[in-house]
């Protein structure tokens, strides 16, 4: 079979389910009680989750998938002279404020990363462990988290996993405290990633849907909202790995790193972090915006040389697209009506609760199996159309989505710990799922009560 065969035969499903949209229209109005306009956004969402959830392309073109749909199909059926203004409603959400943000954040990562602070930051910490191995884990941790907060948790992730395979090395055969620390890299980079703003795509995805409906949540106010949860559940982790992987009275010792002094480079490209930190810190008092302060550290290091074209044509692209998509398809569920629709379904008034339950045990099933990213787009405008203490179930939905790690599929960090060869499934499934659900109970109650006061 020739490739053009082959590359037919894989998009056939999408062919299949937008023929079927567009042919059975008229069923889909008269089944559920929609407008043609109602139906068309339905129909565009029935596309978007088959594709998200089956990876039949790459996530990233799921979202051009859902502008050509829009474009073509939706906003014709609202307006059929398509004016500018109804488009621009569309397109916007591929570069606005949030998109800004986590190109910000991935070209500071970039650098940290060419420059070696990455590494640099990791073993400051672990020469300040000792030789416990209860200690080395925790700094271990420690570093992954903090990193993790500021770059891809993949990367991070790919990175912490280079530096312990030494220490990996040194434990004796058999005990399983090898495993409890291979577990701690990506159980602590998923866990990072709720901590900032741009941590991990759904964090965008919430602050940019609850933008939409005139909630702004500033970069600091996310971070007094996560990072006390990111501390419990760092010490919970902890705990957790040391007494299911226990490491016996044996010592470890770690293998000094001479990184030099730091260069002109490397100290520029710490000043420029630690300026546009303080700024999205400060957003509320100078007034500029998160998504502008992030063209800083754009404008300085590829001024000034220290990243070049190819850095810049090497950022994960994918990863904006997808966020934009995502909010992309909340525009269409909002304007067509559908949101509406939903929040008839939703006894919100009578049990919040019971509704808040749903939605959290619904974003850790779905992240456990599948991409966090799509998990968010597709709950998160859901979640806003009830039009009820929506930031609390925006924010429950998002951080469930960076603590649900059962599974080596769950999240790109897991997945990198399991190909290592040194844990079999049944490994991060038990530790896993234990820390799934505890953040659920935490989020359900201390978070219910903690972060109305501090974001909404």
């Amino acid at each position: 079979m020739n490739s053009l065969n082959r590359h037919f035969l894989i998009h056939l499903p999408l062919i299949l389910i937008s023929a079927y949209g567009l042919v059975e229209l008229d069923l889909v109005t008269r089944w559920l009680d929609l407008s043609k306009v109602e139906a068309i956004a339905l129909c565009t969402l029935g596309v978007a989750a088959f594709l998200w959830i089956t990876e039949w392309i790459p996530l990233h073109m799921t979202s051009f998938v859902i502008l050509f749909l829009q474009l073509m199909w939706l906003v014709p059926a609202m307006d059929p002279t398509m004016p500018a203004a109804l488009q621009g409603k569309f397109l916007t959400p591929f570069f606005n404020d949030i998109i800004l943000l986590f190109m910000g954040g991935f070209v500071l990562a970039t650098a940290l990363n060419k420059y070696g602070l990455d590494r640099r930051i990791a073993n400051w910490i672990l020469q300040r462990t000792g030789s416990s191995p209860g200690m080395v884990m925790a700094g271990m941790m420690a570093a992954t988290t903090f990193l993790s907060m500021w770059m891809s948790n993949t990367a991070c992730t790919a990175m912490m996993f280079a530096i312990v395979l030494p220490i990996l090395g040194r434990i004796p055969a058999g005990n399983p405290f090898a495993k409890g620390l291979a577990l701690a890299i990506p159980f602590a980079a998923n866990l990072g990633g709720m901590g900032t703003p741009i941590g991990t795509p759904p964090n965008a995805i919430a602050i940019g849907f609850l933008a939409s409906k005139g909630v702004p949540v500033t970069f600091m106010g996310w971070m007094l909202a996560t990072v006390p949860f990111v501390l419990v559940f760092l010490v919970l982790m902890w705990v957790i790995l040391m007494k299911m992987f226990p490491p016996g009275d044996f010592k470890l010792e770690l293998p000094p790193e001479d990184f030099g002094k730091p260069t002109l480079a490397q100290h520029v490209v710490m000043a420029t972090f630690v300026i546009t930190v303080l700024a999205w810190f400060t957003a509320d008092f100078h007034g500029i915006s998160m998504g502008t302060v992030s063209l800083f550290p754009l404008v300085t290091l590829f001024g000034l040389g220290l990243l070049k074209n190819q850095d810049f044509m090497e950022l994960p692209w994918d990863v904006l697209f997808m966020v934009g998509g995502g909010m992309c398809l909340g525009v269409g569920i909002t304007q067509s009506g559908v949101a509406a629709k939903f929040v008839h379904l939703v006894p919100v008034e009578s049990n919040f609760l019971l509704v808040l339950v749903a939605f959290g045990l619904l974003a850790a099933f779905m992240t456990t199996l599948m991409s966090n990213t799509a998990t968010a787009n597709l709950l998160i405008p859901l979640a806003l159309s009830l039009n009820h203490q929506i930031g609390l179930l925006v924010l429950t939905v998002a951080l469930t989505c960076s603590m649900s790690m059962a599974l080596p599929i769950s999240s790109p960090p897991n997945a990198i710990a399991f190909s290592s060869g040194l844990l079999e499934a049944k490994d991060m499934f038990r530790a896993g799922i234990i820390i799934t659900l505890f953040a659920l109970v935490v989020f359900f109650t201390l978070g219910a009560a903690y972060w109305p006061m501090i974001l909404f």
